[in-house]
């Protein structure tokens, strides 16, 4: 006999969605009580900020040079560059009487670093220096504004250095992990768009180059191990509407 599949196999509705950033944060597909998890592609690059972050803590002026878009994500944590090709980004949800739902935020995030871990071995071929990250916040001086910079519950490092990003929103229906995987080494690049001097990017830019790492794999194959690990497949793709996001209507008093 084999060894029995993980609890987090099997039961899944498995979406691909494509649109600007601004609509994949601010809008999923209804889950109806049911496991679900959505594959984004962002269609343009953006910088999106966590729920409790300020927009000040960005230079809007060089985003806006640049052609980024600033836009908040409905979960904590510090921000992300998300750039097209650059990340593997997927959002899964498991309602409130799912086995893997636990009140404690760390025993929750759990299952989600042992499904990234081991696709990222099989994708790569090497598993060696694997970690998923059992305790709490690694906090740094930066892991408030960067969420590459510290590590978090069930995310994954390889030899010490951060390959995954991973966010958690609950409400009584169940809980939200966003998660995302590193294609490419983007993330340095934030340093250059946050509110800082010209000494606290040069130590954020170094800092985030030490400290995370790229999964040693294309960004398809991940894609395939995780619905492998899942137990589905991706469907054809959805294409989401751009809409206005909340923190960008004029008349949403909250600014959010």
């Amino acid at each position: 006999m084999g060894e029995p599949a993980p609890p987090w196999r099997g039961g899944w509705r498995l979406v691909e969605r494509h649109g600007l950033p601004a609509s994949l944060v601010a809008s999923r597909p209804d889950p109806g009580g049911e496991r679900l998890a959505c594959l984004a592609h962002p269609t343009a690059a953006a910088v999106v900020l966590g729920s409790g972050q300020r927009e000040s803590d960005v230079d809007s002026r060089r985003c806006a040079r640049l052609g980024l878009a600033v836009v908040r994500r409905h979960s904590g944590g510090g921000a992300v560059l998300v750039v097209p090709g650059a990340q593997l980004w997927v959002d899964l949800f498991v309602p409130a009487a799912d086995p893997l739902t636990d009140p404690d935020v760390v025993r929750a995030a759990a299952w989600v670093g042992a499904l990234f871990r081991d696709a990222i071995a099989d994708s790569s071929g090497d598993g060696d220096g694997l970690v998923v990250h059992a305790g709490r916040l690694a906090a740094t001086a930066w892991s408030r504004q960067v969420c590459f910079s510290g590590i978090g519950p069930g995310e994954v490092t390889r030899d010490g250095r951060k390959l995954t990003g991973l966010a958690q929103r609950r409400s009584r229906a169940g809980a939200w992990f966003f998660t995302m995987a590193l294609i490419r080494a983007e993330q340095r690049h934030l340093a250059s768009l946050l509110a800082v001097g010209d000494e606290e990017r040069r130590q954020l830019g170094a800092a985030l180059d030490a400290g995370t790492a790229v999964v040693d794999c294309a960004g398809g194959e991940l894609e395939a191990q995780l619905a492998k690990g899942l137990g589905g497949e991706w469907s054809a793709g959805e294409d989401v509407p751009a809409e206005p996001h909340p923190a960008e209507r004029d008349d949403d008093p909250s600014g959010r």
